[in-house]
């Protein structure tokens, strides 16, 4: 193929001397400055060998490039792909006239005959389509001459992209498809979808660089890179693909508006409005659409979704060698809905017990059923920090991070409804006791003293026995001790496994109970008491754990002991 404009095209068609002229075939270190030099082909009527070109159509004003194959038997590939409207194209061929295919009688044509013998013949027709597909002519055998390539815009001003190439096997530019090339939803979220695709044959068996481009939004699917980019404004059209070990969450969806802060991760878009093209084109709202590069990975989860909201994805391959892309088959999917908040009603001075998933949240309401002065929350977290927030017809009263026992007293006011929200830890899930009284004398969990450990004295430790000591509180409560033989791989970790405090002492075997005894101070400093555990085995290691268990019935367990006999005495 070679590279020329028309007018220059006809020149190089007349003969320079008397005798038999050809057309050169491509210089590669020619073509390839050339393509390098984007402004050689800006505008032209010449269609490259083996580059893509982007240009722009105006609605009912067709456009024709050309391009020159010089011998018969010549493989041609062309490939047109419409950006952001269908397109009307034809493919035809006119025979090369006699003397610039080398064939002449040495005597040169006139000039304007040789026009005519070109322009005024219609040629033969090999391929049309209409559509918004990006379709290929691909032929193994294409005779020599000079190839018209019409195309015409029937719907609005639109951007395309043409490329063709007579060396079809040796460049592929555009990435394979795989024998596969659909994208599955591995998993559906409310507020996330996982997706997975099979890789690139380019990238997997040919080696070349290959990085994986997802599009999301919420109107349709995409058949091309050129189309999604002829969507996105230009100060949203990249991402930076998201660094190792930050998987998942490359970019924020809050409000899937996009949000339109500045992002260091962005660059300047493909498209931009020119004054070259005489039309001003109207501002149009921002579209929710989003596309991130991800690398060469074949998995992805999309974050921060709405939930119960359709949304459509698109995955394309991008050669970053040529920067040309192929589109996998896209697919939809619709996130789960939110999950409705039930909401637990408390009773007055009644105990509920409220387990909460890992960053979850609970709601409860509470609702005198008499006037009152004063309502107290009494709230005892069993297991991880838990967020309570209390709002009195709608106005915040209380927000609090509650670890062990708290107890809130709040201003009371006729008729008034409590709603209390309750959030649970990053880290894990939570599980907590609470209670609403208006009876301010109602107490449901016993007090507990700042310090919950249990100490236990080394020096006292024997073959059989172990010494241990816990504080207590100004109020008189119950205080029982059990013991439970462990392996010696017991740690720390299995220690906090089971941390529960809301389990109490009916949920222990009878032959782990120690001993029950009442204890109290009323001068803080001397709340202290100690207790001998005997008949115990020698070099054997046993968890201790104490409850304090309130008037209510109520107990709270105390962070739980490791110890260990000693195994000669």
């Amino acid at each position: 193929m070679l590279l020329l404009h028309y007018p220059l095209l006809l020149l190089l068609l007349l003969p320079l001397s008397s005798r038999p002229q050809k057309l050169p075939t491509r210089d590669e270190e020619l073509f390839q400055m050339q393509i390098r030099d984007k402004a050689f082909f800006h505008d032209s009527s010449v269609i490259p060998d083996g580059a893509e070109i982007s240009s722009y159509l105006f609605r009912d004003t067709p456009k024709r490039y050309f391009f020159v194959v010089e011998e018969d038997n010549t493989p041609l590939a062309v490939t047109v792909t419409p950006c952001d409207a269908p397109l009307e194209w034809k493919l035809s061929v006119q025979e090369l006239p006699e003397e610039a295919s080398g064939e002449g009688s040495g005597e040169p044509e006139p000039l304007e005959q040789q026009k005519q013998q070109i322009t005024n013949e219609e040629g033969t027709e090999l391929f049309s389509y209409k559509g918004n597909d990006v379709e290929y002519f691909v032929s193994s055998s294409s005779p020599s001459g000079l190839y018209q390539l019409d195309l015409l815009s029937t719907e609005k001003d639109t951007h395309f992209k043409v490329y063709a190439t007579t060396t079809p096997e040796s460049d592929q530019p555009y990435p394979e498809l795989p024998y596969d090339p659909r994208i599955d939803v591995t998993s559906l979220g409310r507020t996330t979808v996982t997706l997975a695709w099979k890789p690139s044959p380019t990238a997997s068996l040919l080696k070349q660089p290959i990085q994986y481009c997802i599009v999301i939004n919420k109107e349709h699917n995409f058949k091309s890179l050129c189309a999604v980019e002829a969507k996105i404004s230009s100060d949203d059209a990249f991402m930076l693909a998201p660094k190792p070990g930050l998987d998942f969450s490359p970019f924020d969806f809050a409000l899937f508006g996009f949000p339109s802060d500045n992002y260091s991760g962005r660059e300047r878009g493909f498209l931009k409005s020119s004054s070259k093209f005489g039309r001003q084109q109207s501002s149009k709202p921002r579209v929710d659409l989003h596309k991130v590069c991800i690398g060469n990975k074949n998995i992805f989860t999309v974050s921060d979704l709405k939930p119960d909201t359709q949304y459509y994805f698109d995955m394309f391959a991008v050669n970053t060698n040529s920067n040309m892309s192929t589109a996998y088959v896209g697919t939809f999917a619709r996130t789960k809905e939110e999950a409705k908040q039930k909401t637990v009603e408390l009773k007055d001075g009644k105990v509920t017990e409220v387990f909460i998933k890992r960053k979850g949240a609970k709601f409860l309401r509470f609702a005198p059923v008499s006037s009152h002065q004063k309502v107290t929350f009494s709230v005892h977290s069993c297991l991880g920090a838990v967020q309570i927030q209390v709002r009195r017809d709608g106005k915040l009263l209380l927000s609090q991070n509650v670890e062990g026992v708290r107890q809130f007293q709040l201003r009371g006011k006729a008729k008034a409804k409590y709603l209390i929200r309750l959030k649970g830890s990053k880290k894990g899930a939570s599980m907590l006791k609470i209670l609403a009284t208006t009876r301010p004398n109602k107490q449901s969990f016993p007090s507990l003293p700042e310090d919950t450990r249990i100490k236990a004295f080394d020096k006292l430790r024997t073959c059989s026995s172990v010494t241990v000591a816990w504080l207590g509180t100004q109020e008189r409560n119950k205080f029982c001790i059990y013991k439970r033989e462990v392996d010696d791989n017991y740690n720390e970790e299995h220690k906090k496994r089971e941390q529960n405090q809301c389990l109490g002492p009916d949920t222990r075997k009878k032959s782990e109970k120690v001993l029950c005894k009442y204890f109290h101070s009323q001068n803080i400093q001397k709340a202290v008491t100690t207790e001998t555990i005997k008949g115990l085995q020698p070099g054997k290691s046993y968890l201790l754990d104490v409850y304090v268990i309130g008037h209510g019935g109520h107990s709270v367990k105390y962070q739980s002991k490791l110890v260990k006999t000693r195994k000669f005495c």
